[in-house]
């Protein structure tokens, strides 16, 4: 009988149990890992460098890294960034630095999530990558661009892996299940689903591999069918991390489709980032943001009807407020575009920072006393409203020393095309004022 004292090893999960132990193991990234590719040049130069390995959960950043430790023949020391801090960081590099003294051994310090590190935690390193003591190898699903320190950044080498292709992932299915699971037959449109779930993610089909195992031994049954599958598994969200790259570039995916009037691509991406679980109110205020920058006065009615979706989905809550949402975005794709009121604006902003403080004139000062008045404030202004279609001829209404500028150029599509042709005329009578002078 077992002690319940006695250690009991915890079974590793097939995932771990199929870690590739050498570089030709491992599945995907081909453009890093062929002949002739980067990452592959490296290992193959025998001499270890910095590096941070960014890409997607299930990649295989965990992989590399360890077997760079094989590969050069070093030790290993593996930080989560989640779960450690600087008092883990000091202990790592006392073992590095035994390992050195005692074994002559380098070390290859891994750090998982790095993006989660701060600052401070950051910096803690530099030194120990600037004196050779270790290789530094982070991985991080965030662009390090963003996440990870410019010193640090700029002492290792940045590797970008990809979600691994169907065909990557039915090798990767092969492998498993010829290794750890031969006794059980998979149907082909059954071994489709299993990878369609995977959704890219290397470590995640084989976790589903292990759920259909545990409940294939449970039910006693060796050929599994898609219908089994389908019973066992319930599809998880396609990849998404709130705050994280794929959320910006899913964000970026649906404004720059609504620019481009492309309504069913733009629904696309707006359904995959609810189905993935994005704030359904932040979509909404990135569709403001479009209707505004994007459709302007081409269309004004597009922002009241965005605004319109926001509160609807307020009061209606999910799903029910969704549908104003996708309601909101087939009409920004479908509507007339322009950007004119968005670069008018950029552009007088611009023109405003480098210009020097002018004052206002006089005529278009307000005067409520008679002291101001009697200082020539407001003298000389003219009442729109009393003249010829509310326009005054050739009014000055910039600064006296500040040139007339037409910072806002009305497109002809839409609305604005009525802008224009207005503006166009209120300048044809400035210029018939002038030339009476």
């Amino acid at each position: 009988m077992t002690s319940l004292f006695e250690e009991q090893k915890p079974i590793a999960p097939l995932a771990e149990q199929l870690r590739p132990q050498k570089l030709s193991m491992v599945i995907g990234q081909t453009h890093l890992l062929g002949a002739g590719k980067p990452l592959r040049l490296a290992f193959e130069s025998g001499k270890p460098h910095s590096m941070i390995l960014w890409g997607p959960p299930g990649t295989g950043k965990t992989t590399l890294a360890r077997l760079m430790a094989v590969e050069f023949n070093a030790e290993f020391i593996a930080l989560s960034a989640v779960l450690s801090g600087v008092k883990d960081i000091r202990q790592a590099i006392e073992q590095a630095q035994l390992a050195l003294q005692q074994f002559d051994r380098h070390t290859i310090l891994f750090v998982d999530e790095v993006h989660r590190f701060n600052k401070a935690q950051q910096d803690a390193f530099l030194p120990y990558v600037e004196q050779g003591l270790v290789t530094f190898v982070g991985a991080t699903t965030e662009n390090p661009s963003f996440e990870v320190n410019r010193a640090l950044l700029s002492r290792a080498q940045v590797y970008t892996l990809t979600v691994l292709s169907e065909n990557e992932l039915e090798q990767l299915f092969l492998r498993a299940t010829a290794v750890a699971l031969p006794t059980i037959n998979f149907a082909d449109d059954a071994r489709q689903l299993l990878i369609e779930f995977a959704d890219g993610d290397g470590r995640r089909l084989l976790n589903l591999l292990e759920q259909v195992k545990n409940a294939s031994d449970t039910a006693n049954i060796t050929a599994i069918n898609i219908k089994f599958v389908r019973n066992t598994l319930v599809r998880g969200a396609h990849g998404f991390d709130k705050g994280g790259d794929a959320f910006y570039e899913q964000i970026s995916a649906l404004h720059k489709s609504i620019r481009g009037s492309a309504p069913d691509a733009a629904l696309y991406w707006m359904c995959r980032m609810l189905d993935a679980g994005a704030d359904p109110l932040y979509i909404g205020r990135r569709l403001v943001r479009t209707a505004i920058e994007d459709i302007g006065l081409a269309d004004p009615r597009a922002l009241r009807l965005t605004l319109d979706a926001c509160e609807t989905y307020e009061r209606l809550g999910s799903p029910e407020g969704e549908l104003a949402l996708a309601q909101a975005t087939l009409y920004l794709a479908c509507a007339a575009k322009s950007n004119a009121a968005y670069q008018a604006y950029n552009q007088t902003r611009a023109y405003i920072k480098q210009d020097k403080s002018l004052p206002v004139p006089n005529h278009l000062r307000n005067a409520p006393t008679n002291l101001m008045k009697d200082l020539g404030l407001g003298h000389g202004y003219r009442y729109a409203h009393d003249y010829p279609e509310a326009y005054v001829a050739d009014e000055q209404y910039f600064p006296d020393e500040m040139p007339a500028i037409n910072f806002y150029q009305p497109t002809i599509r839409g609305l604005e095309k009525k802008i224009q042709e207005k503006l166009a005329h209120l300048r044809a009578l400035d210029e018939q004022v002038k030339n009476q002078t």
